[in-house]
């Protein structure tokens, strides 16, 4: 989270106007009834959240949950891993946008190495979370030099490497179209070092378009919501920490489930006004992107995650 923004004197919420881990289970539980079968914790850090263990437990124990992850700096995971594995999370994805300390900590506004990030893959790995995803943020002139890089680390380990274009996801991280290195143009460079070929998607709605390399070596993916977007295809929806919906990442509001839910609604009511929600949808941000879109007011992604 953005230092300049969340400093020291920043007024957070108080704990009261959050989610309990009871009422974030029961509104997936509703969820599920509606048809979702993967749920994602993410953030900021998820892992900075007291006894997040639990709330993974609560999750876990949801039939109809088919994929439990969860995304994170990674900063935690040697502490923390074990105790998610225990709780039932199913596998994780880290977010690393470089091998280099310096270059990491600039991209990242944080105070701990590269290598504890790399010692907590580790951790996870030994915990059983699998497969692990790396997600790699790429900007043109700060990480961009590095793409075959980690795509040489990586390769042959089993971990999936995914490259994700620099987005202009809320209005804080100075976004600019230049920065913007487009997914074709990361494919290429690492095609012309480790030879790619295309790879099917595990499912309709993938965010990553998958290639595996021709000698076996694993397999990498790229996001290219900037350059090629999947408006069309997208099945996510997003709950806050204070408990609103958003129905794209671009959103510059979200619609309201805590009061309901604090008012009584029961679980039907609930599941009308998500489909409600959901049914009227027309979220079309990545196709109609422009100079005037891309400075429009829109949430950030450290509240509502990747």
């Amino acid at each position: 989270m953005p230092k300049e923004i969340f400093g020291p004197n920043f007024s957070f919420l108080p704990h009261r106007e959050i989610l309990t881990f009871e009422e974030i289970a029961r509104l997936t539980r509703i969820f599920v009834g509606l048809g979702v079968e993967k749920v994602r914790l993410t953030g900021g850090e998820p892992l900075v959240r007291r006894d997040v263990e639990g709330l993974i437990a609560q999750l876990a124990a949801i039939e109809g949950v088919r994929d439990l992850t969860l995304t994170t700096n990674g900063s935690l995971l040697r502490k923390k891993a074990e105790a998610l594995a225990h709780a039932g999370l199913r596998r994780i994805t880290v977010s690393l946008d470089s091998l280099d300390d310096a270059v990491f900590r600039a991209m990242n506004d944080v105070d701990f190495p590269v290598a504890r990030v790399l010692d907590g893959i580790e951790a996870a790995r030994e915990a059983g979370l699998w497969p692990i995803k790396i997600n790699m943020v790429v900007k043109r002139g700060v990480n961009d030099a590095a793409v075959v890089e980690m795509a040489r680390h990586f390769r042959g380990t089993g971990i999936i490497l995914r490259y994700i274009e620099f987005m202009d996801v809320g209005n804080t991280n100075d976004w600019r179209m230049d920065e913007v290195v487009p997914a074709a143009e990361i494919v290429r460079r690492i095609h012309e070092v480790f030879p790619l070929e295309p790879y099917d998607p595990n499912y309709r709605g993938e965010v990553a378009q998958r290639y595996r390399y021709v000698d076996g070596g694993g397999e990498i993916g790229v996001i290219s919501s900037v350059t090629q977007p999947f408006c069309r295809d997208c099945t996510r929806m997003r709950l806050s920490a204070e408990g609103r919906l958003y129905t794209c990442l671009f959103a510059s509001t979200g619609r309201d489930l805590k009061a309901p839910l604090r008012e009584g609604a029961s679980d039907e009511a609930l599941e009308e006004r998500i489909a409600g929600i959901w049914r009227v949808r027309d979220d079309r941000y990545s196709e109609l992107r422009t100079r005037a879109t891309s400075r429009a007011p829109k949430v950030e992604m450290s509240h509502i995650g990747g």
